[in-house]
């Protein structure tokens, strides 16, 4: 086994999880496997491959800005269901 019982009670404790008997005998089981795994990966010979930081290529899309009129305060105001003339009235958060 590549983690033990008491390192995944350390983690839990930390991660502020309580765990049963039986979540424990689990939880040790699946971390097992996954560090397994990793460890097949860490094997792979990837000193030709370009770090990346998603698997697809990914890009923004952007628009050119355009400046233009906004609209006016007052008209705006008008949309709204309750105001002051100077803005929305809105309900207290706190």
């Amino acid at each position: 086994m590549k983690i033990t019982k008491q390192e995944v009670e350390h983690v839990a404790h930390l991660a502020r999880l309580s765990l049963s008997a039986d979540e424990l005998e689990m939880m040790t089981g699946q971390l097992d496997i996954i560090l397994s795994y990793v460890e097949k990966l860490e094997a792979l010979d990837t000193s030709g491959i370009e770090p990346t930081t998603h698997a697809f290529s990914v890009s923004n899309a952007f628009r050119d800005d355009h400046v233009q009129k906004s609209l006016d305060r007052d008209e705006a105001l008008k949309m709204g269901p309750k105001t002051n003339d100077e803005s929305f009235i809105v309900p207290r958060v706190i």
